[in-house]
């Protein structure tokens, strides 16, 4: 194992600890426990979004994918009767039905023409949804869904958000590090080369537009369960935004950059609550420091992480 990939491992395996003990210092308390449980649900989708930046395209459509996601949830369940744990694999396989549909037309633009398609098509999925008539409730969206667990008790929720996580870091780890990786950041290097090789560009930009869209759909149902409730508005452009900025701010080089930029910044906002009618400039200010200071994002950080004992023979 590399060294960038030991820190990457590294980072990932301490944060997922300290999320599973941390219940046991903060008392159960349901505040803290909402906020952590938002930060692991925006970090699955985010994962999502950095995969996509792995072939070179900016996906600011993430958000559309998890709304896909929240509202086969919903609908199974409240419309036909069918439990969580059946709703969230198949949400999971619509969005990336979807995906793959989508992907097929779409990702053969790139640069800033993909990406404000992206945006179009955030748009698209949300007015889809507000007048999707009886099936979807228009703009009153649906509520009252049941959680997955009875009791008052919001742990077990909690410890699905992170079982969650782990899965979607997992995925991603999984295709990064592996000969599936090396493709899609020759794609991303350059397209037209890797072709050259033999490697059929078409089918592997679908492929991670999938797998990125399949984690948008696992987060959009996690939140749909999570707030009890799905509404047009639950995802919209500005969180497809938050998503890729999320990635940014973690680093784009690290499995774990999405899930450290999640956590930072809905921790950041929830801080910023008190100047809500300044929320937005700080924000703004604050994330054009951290781009100009570092472009490689918070992993680039000299100490940031701590590497696992190398074994004997590993190179340094």
């Amino acid at each position: 194992m590399k060294l960038d990939q030991r820190r990457d491992f590294s980072v990932i395996l301490l944060i997922l600890g300290v999320l599973i003990v941390l219940p046991l210092g903060i008392g159960h308390s349901r505040y803290l426990m909402s906020v952590l449980m938002n930060c692991a649900g925006v970090a699955v989708i985010a994962s999502g979004v950095w995969l996509t930046f792995c072939i070179g395209r900016i996906n600011i459509c993430q958000a559309g994918f998890a709304l896909i996601g929240g509202y086969v949830t919903a609908i199974l369940i409240a419309k036909a009767g069918l439990s969580f744990w059946i709703a969230l694999p198949l949400s999971c396989l619509a969005s990336a039905l979807c995906g793959a549909l989508i992907g097929s037309v779409i990702l053969k633009l790139k640069g800033i023409y993909f990406s404000m398609l992206t945006i179009c098509l955030t748009e698209a999925i949300r007015l889809a949804f507000l007048n999707g008539g009886n099936l979807t409730q228009g703009s009153k969206g649906i509520t009252g869904l049941p959680q997955p667990f009875s009791g008052d008790s919001a742990l077990p929720l909690y410890y699905l958000g992170i079982a969650l996580l782990a899965i979607a870091l997992g995925v991603v780890w999984r295709v990064h590090y592996s000969r599936l990786g090396g493709i899609f950041r020759a794609m991303r290097l350059n397209e037209d080369l890797a072709e050259s090789f033999g490697v059929n560009v078409w089918r592997y930009r679908i492929l991670a537009f999938s797998i990125a869209c399949a984690l948008g759909g696992l987060g959009g149902s996690y939140f749909s369960v999570f707030t009890q409730s799905v509404y047009p508005q639950s995802f919209t452009v500005e969180h497809s935004i938050y998503y890729m900025l999320f990635c940014f701010l973690g680093g784009l080089e690290y499995v774990s950059g999405a899930m450290i930029g999640a956590f930072a910044l809905t921790i950041l906002f929830e801080l910023l609550q008190d100047f809500q009618q300044y929320q937005s400039l700080i924000y703004g200010v604050l994330m054009i420091v951290v781009m100009l200071t570092l472009p490689n994002g918070l992993m680039a950080l000299r100490g940031f992480s701590f590497s696992l004992p190398f074994r004997k023979g590993e190179a340094k």
